[in-house]
């Protein structure tokens, strides 16, 4: 599979995406699912292209996770709507899932066959797709925290259920991932944990998704504040994930740049 046919198969995919959002608001639900369903299939055909040209899991460099995060986007908003039925929510998923492919579009980067050894591990693949899952997962969250804050301007215990629902799946997943990176640095390094700056930030964002949580639990009238306590978290979240890539102490002393 070669990168240069990525273009097509955004375009199929976030047509098929963008077609179940208008269904969504007409209430076919059928259609969404098919659409939605279509896409997602048709993006994965892409992702497990590359993996079987590349003979490794397209996970090493950010256009690679943002190909994962791409798809694992439509797929929460979904899960969304068919547990909550929020027409919305497959709009605001399709156009932040585009956001990322037009980086993709515009900033590729290099994709080769190569691994070095510390990527050569078991853990490798799971780390990366349970954290880009509960990345999605936490996304759809703050999705729901923007629209309560600047489009509905009001949330009713409903809406914060869904919110803390998202939350919960998301936070356990990145939970999952941290473990899972432990279990990866105790092979390749030979510790759990170092305090490297990505773990710095990775410890940050999930301590920020549990003072929200138990926010929540303390004040659950206090919605507005719990909403930006989300954007506060998805900030740092970003940091984590592909900001820390521009501070100097992660060039001279992290583990995490390949």
């Amino acid at each position: 599979m070669s990168w240069d046919l990525f273009v097509w198969f955004a375009l199929g995919a976030v047509l098929c995406w963008a077609s179940g959002a208008f269904f969504a608001w007409k209430g076919r639900s059928a259609l969404v699912y098919a659409f939605t369903l279509a896409g997602l299939l048709i993006f994965f055909a892409f992702i497990l292209g590359m993996w079987i040209s590349l003979e490794r899991p397209p996970l090493k460099t950010m256009g690679e996770t943002r190909l994962w995060y791409s798809f694992f986007l439509p797929l929460a908003g979904i899960i969304v709507y068919g547990r909550w039925r929020y027409k919305w929510i497959l709009s605001f998923s399709t156009v932040l899932s585009l956001v990322f492919i037009c980086v993709n579009l515009l900033k590729p980067g290099i994709h080769s066959k190569t691994l070095m050894p510390a990527l050569q591990s078991p853990w490798f693949a799971p780390h990366v797709i349970v954290y880009m899952f509960s990345y999605a997962m936490l996304g759809a969250a703050t999705l729901m925290a923007v629209y309560l804050l600047f489009f509905r301007k009001k949330a009713s215990e409903v809406d914060m259920n869904i919110t803390d629902n998202l939350v919960y799946v998301g936070l356990a997943f990145l939970t999952f991932g941290m473990l899972f990176g432990a279990l990866w640095a105790k092979e390749a390094w030979g510790h759990y944990w170092a305090w490297d700056p990505k773990e710095t930030w990775a410890a940050i964002t999930w301590l920020c998704y549990l003072v929200y949580l138990h926010f929540r639990k303390a004040r659950p009238a206090e919605w507005r504040t719990a909403c930006w306590i989300l954007l506060f978290s998805l900030v740092c979240l970003q940091i984590c994930w592909w900001g820390i890539n521009y501070l100097p102490s992660a060039h001279i002393n992290s583990m995490h740049t390949y």
